[in-house]
């Protein structure tokens, strides 16, 4: 079985692209990788790994991940989106190579469930395993949505299964580089919450459990028709609550307690704040291109 193409955008990856590319060598037919004009050695190391490498400039991972596919010269039947610090376990390997072969033409996408690795334990609690993710698709049948923060893959033509051998988010930087990433993303969240408000742009909001993940569809449907609409002092707090005591994060030992209070308060609290923040900067502006503008002007984002 090597009929997919997988696609991985990268950024100084060079401590988790060799690993993320030999995880999918069972699989994969060619690997492309979409940098962002790395300063390190990802390119290289990608290259010699056998991947094929374009660049491109970065704006945000959906249009990043669009450009990719409108770009790479695939020629597989099926497209599989990884990232770099994610890697293809071996179960999933033996399970995509045993099952793809007799797919029904009336199947679309495919499912994969991911595990999330944190300062080396397996975050098995607090609602995080398994995550559903649409993450394999055929060639011509997929796409990504233009968000700036939460975008998931969306197919067309058919429907979706789950296969159930797992993958891993598994970065290997330090506390330093998870903080400093959240913050970003933070940024990117308090745009796309701030848009949905405003309706500054355009933003997609075709994700629907039967063109994508159902898991990944009920989440966002919950975000955005609740949690976004609680002040953030309260929500941030009580999803904190919800993930490590009713959900069971607790049993997470000390590594799940470090990752589930940064990424399930202090990050929601972040994201709050932010949106806060740049609210106040712009209460006073009335016309869209001047909100813009200064949305831009602030977070230094290509808006």
């Amino acid at each position: 079985m090597h009929d997919i193409d997988v696609i991985i955008l990268t950024y100084n990856e060079e401590r988790h692209i060799a690993r993320a590319i030999a995880a999918v060598a069972p699989i994969a037919k060619t690997v492309f990788v979409i940098d962002s004009y790395s300063t390190d050695r990802t390119v290289d190391i990608a290259r010699e790994n056998g991947a094929v490498v374009l660049q491109n400039k970065f704006v945000n991972y959906a249009k990043q991940f669009m450009w990719g596919l409108d770009n790479a010269p695939t020629t597989a039947a099926w497209i599989m989106r990884l990232d770099a610090d994610e890697i293809i376990e071996p179960d999933l390997a033996v399970e995509i190579q045993r099952r793809m072969p007799s797919i029904g033409e009336d199947v679309a996408g495919i499912n994969l469930k991911r595990k999330h690795i944190f300062l080396g334990r397996w975050v098995r609690h607090g609602g995080r395993y398994p995550l559903v993710l649409l993450r394999i698709w055929r060639r011509g049948q997929g796409r990504i949505e233009d968000r700036w923060m939460d975008e998931h893959i969306i197919v067309w033509g058919g429907r979706t299964v789950t296969f159930d051998g797992s993958f891993s988010d598994w970065n290997l930087n330090d506390l330093t580089f998870f903080t400093e990433k959240h913050n970003k993303y933070a940024t990117r969240e308090a745009i796309d919450v701030i848009n949905q408000k405003y309706g500054l742009f355009y933003r997609d909001v075709e994700l629907a459990s039967e063109g994508g993940s159902w898991q990944a569809a009920v989440k966002r449907l919950v975000k955005e028709r609740i949690y976004n609409k609680v002040p953030f002092q309260i929500s941030a707090l009580s999803y904190f609550v919800y993930r490590y005591i009713f959900q069971l994060g607790f049993l997470d030992g000390k590594e799940g307690l470090i990752y589930h209070f940064l990424q399930g308060f202090w990050y929601r609290f972040l994201v709050g704040a932010k949106i806060y923040e740049l609210e106040t900067a712009i209460a006073h502006l009335r016309d869209k291109t001047e909100i813009v503008a200064e949305l831009r002007r602030l977070t230094k984002l290509d808006i």
